[in-house]
């Protein structure tokens, strides 16, 4: 794993899509967002959701333990979002115990 200079993908994303959720459901509470720190955390944003997220960094992908709720239950789960040719995110989201999600995101 690289440490967090060298990684490509810092900073906010928009999250403009998923392969579960329509766009209204996305930016339910506000605008979608996934948050890469260079402090080894992150935050993200979708629909109801709200969470924190412990990252490891790779040159162009970042993987992560994230916790915290979505209308008013605790979530948690797992994921990585690495940087495509393109330019584009590719984020994949699991929720201990339940739905996986891939979101695809834009530099805000």
């Amino acid at each position: 794993m690289s440490g967090p200079a060298d990684c490509k993908i810092l900073g906010r994303w928009r999250i403009v899509e998923a392969d579960l959720w329509d766009g209204s459901y996305l930016n339910l509470a506000g605008p979608a967002t996934l948050t890469i720190g260079n402090d080894g955390q992150g935050e993200m944003a979708l629909g109801a959701m709200q969470a924190s997220l412990d990252l490891q960094y790779g040159r162009s992908i970042v993987f992560f333990r994230w916790g915290g709720s979505d209308e008013g239950d605790k979530v948690t789960g797992s994921g990585s979002a690495e940087l495509n040719d393109n330019g584009t995110l590719e984020i994949e989201l699991s929720y201990d115990n339940d739905d996986e999600v891939t979101l695809k995101g834009q530099r805000s």
